[in-house]
């Protein structure tokens, strides 16, 4: 799994700059951070629909333009995946109530 979203990470990364007519990426990309977010935020409220509907087909099909839209804002913000997965590995083993205590609000 991280072996095809590394990949899928580098193609988000070479096609940002790539010609707006030919990639949606570098489309997205050039109408901003506020437009990827607000991009990622419809595909999060989709999810949630597909989940809610209980259409297996649907949810694998919105999960993974979620991702797809997270890796996008991830890279337009200069967050690598490795240290999203680093955090993770960090969480590991951690109950997700003593985690959450421990952040700085």
């Amino acid at each position: 799994m991280a072996g095809t979203l590394h990949i899928l990470e580098q193609t988000i990364h070479a096609r940002r700059a790539a010609d707006r007519e030919t990639s949606y990426v570098a489309k997205l990309t050039a109408k901003g951070r506020r437009k990827i977010a607000q991009k990622l935020g419809e595909e999060a409220t989709e999810t949630v629909i597909a989940a809610l509907t209980e259409d297996k087909a649907a949810l694998t099909g919105e999960a993974a333009d979620l991702i797809f839209h997270l890796l996008v804002l991830l890279a337009d913000c200069d967050v690598a995946l490795d240290d999203v997965l680093a955090e993770l590995d960090r969480r590991e083993g951690v109950s997700g109530i003593t985690e959450k205590a421990s952040r700085k609000e």
